[in-house]
């Protein structure tokens, strides 16, 4: 039961964590005359996945390489396929031109390339990390790019979203919500390979379940609330970018600590994130919308793909 606990207390403590430090380092970037446009395409977006980012790197630094990338890989399959699922069965959403032209391809791209990097050598070498690094340099080039253009368009304002807060305020939520990150990061991997051991299961059934879906719940709360609301058009687009985040970021930065492990299970999880992928855009293609059973269709394959996982 305590590891259970401390898995739980992981969580929480990489949530919440993750806002703080977030809030901190968009009132400091505020203070230094960072454009809000800039902060959201940066800091924010970033910010979604540092839970990822704290599992991963721990589990690197940890030596336990298939925890790292089995963690990222499940987190956006979970994403792909359970959140937008439930945000479209709650809700219909319209999908942009840019989702389906730029940011599902890039997405495919970024699996694809994990893939070619692992699946040949069995290693995510140091230099491979840096070439998941490049790719995440030419993503944000592109996504701000994106977003001047719409800004100077008019489709988005230019208002300031980001309080400025006292400076102690600001060192006190990054250095605290740092910390939390970093601790909460430990405990979901301790207690998370203590579990899997505990029931004879590897550490890639744990992240592509247990631990995928701890670090999506964020995502998971946001995308509900909001198709309730019914205030879901950007879902997906949003979800596939905190996918690329995931791939390219997180596990560069992984890789770049230490080379990672990379099996024939973890093989099988990229091709697969492939193939929901393109599963996606062909739904959403046709009418650029996702219907209620495109959603539907979504968490059945999901549910398939677990039962699948734990079987193998």
């Amino acid at each position: 039961m305590l590891k259970y606990l401390l898995l739980v207390v992981g969580f929480v403590l990489l949530i919440k964590g993750a806002d703080f430090f977030v809030d901190g380092s968009s009132a400091v970037a505020k203070r230094l005359k960072v454009p809000a446009l800039i902060i959201g395409m940066t800091i924010v977006a970033m910010g979604t996945s540092l839970p990822e980012t704290s599992v991963s790197v721990s589990a690197s630094l940890l030596g336990k390489n298939d925890l790292a990338i089995s963690n990222a890989v499940g987190s956006n399959i979970f994403n792909l396929m359970v959140v937008c699922g439930i945000c479209a069965v709650l809700c219909p959403m319209a999908v942009s031109r840019d989702t389906l032209r730029k940011d599902i391809p890039f997405s495919v791209l970024a699996a694809g390339v994990l893939l070619g990097l692992g699946a040949f050598t069995g290693v995510v070498q140091r230099w491979g990390g840096i070439i998941l690094l490049a790719l995440f340099a030419v993503f944000l080039y592109m996504m701000i790019s994106a977003a001047k253009k719409a800004r100077e368009s008019g489709e988005l304002s230019d208002e300031d979203e980001y309080k400025i807060m006292p400076v102690w305020k600001c060192l006190l939520c990054i250095v605290g919500g740092g910390a939390a990150i970093a601790a909460g990061g430990k405990l979901v991997v301790d207690s998370a390979s203590d579990i899997a051991r505990a029931f004879g299961m590897s550490d890639n059934i744990i992240g592509m379940t247990v631990v995928a879906l701890g670090t999506s719940l964020p995502e998971l709360v946001t995308s509900i609330v909001a198709a309730r609301k019914g205030e879901v058009d950007m879902a997906l687009g949003n979800v596939v970018g905190s996918n690329i985040f995931n791939i390219l970021f997180v596990l560069g930065i992984a890789a770049t600590i230490s080379p990672m492990a990379y099996t024939m299970q973890n093989t099988v999880d990229a091709a697969v994130l492939i193939a929901m992928s393109l599963l996606v855009l062909l739904l959403c293609a046709p009418k650029k919308k996702m219907l209620r059973w495109h959603g539907a269709l979504m968490l059945a394959v999901y549910a398939g793909y677990t039962t699948y996982i734990f079987v193998r």
